[in-house]
């Protein structure tokens, strides 16, 4: 088991017993990011994944890739460059597409920093700067910090999941609100992106 994983495990199984049985249950934490994948990618990403079963957002990307094929992965002037007609043949709603335009002139403006400067980057700083394009919210750059950057203290509040695995852990009647959640989740603190990975895997 990967040592910082480890020490979050042990943290929240000490909480309160239905964290202890839960951990138990589930075992090692097995978070797999993906890092030093560039902001810019991830944010495609996560676009192309945004209120869709991860199935349809596989196909979604997978066309993507093949209608732009790169070594690495499309660059923001191939985005831009891309008939819309295309993109919306992809699977890419209006809506998505220009969020997509968006992130692409955003990073070529700067704006959408690269990966060593995210990396300086405190979380609010990063989270407030992305949140200003359109189509990006706070979940969007939440999944950016957790798996691309690896910051080990991310609580997606807003995050469906999230909210009703705590319910079902807690065995609550109904899910506590977002800002419920943030105070609930200080007491996970350091661990939050744990938490959250072991808030996801609540059996129904």
């Amino acid at each position: 088991m990967p040592v910082p994983y480890h020490d979050a495990s042990a943290f929240l199984a000490n909480l309160d017993e239905d964290w202890r049985r839960h951990v138990e249950t589930i075992g090692p934490c097995l978070l797999q990011p993906k890092p030093a994948r560039a902001p810019y990618e991830a944010l495609v990403r996560a676009i192309a994944y945004q209120q869709l079963h991860a199935k349809a957002g596989d196909a979604i990307l997978g066309r993507l890739l093949a209608l732009l094929p790169t070594q690495t992965f499309p660059t923001p002037a191939q985005v831009l460059a891309t008939d819309v007609a295309q993109l919306r043949g992809c699977g890419f709603s209006a809506s998505k597409i220009a969020t997509l335009q968006g992130i692409a002139q955003a990073t070529l403006d700067g704006v959408v920093p690269d990966y060593a400067t995210a990396r300086t980057m405190e979380d609010e700083a990063l989270i407030e700067r992305l949140v200003s394009l359109r189509g990006v919210g706070r979940w969007t750059v939440e999944m950016l910090l957790i798996y691309s950057l690896e910051r080990p203290d991310i609580l997606p509040a807003d995050d469906f999941g999230v909210r009703e695995g705590y319910r079902r852990l807690k065995g609550l009647a109904q899910q506590s609100s977002r800002k419920q959640m943030v105070e609930i989740g200080l007491a996970w603190r350091p661990y939050r992106t744990v938490a959250a990975w072991y808030l996801w895997r609540v059996p129904k």
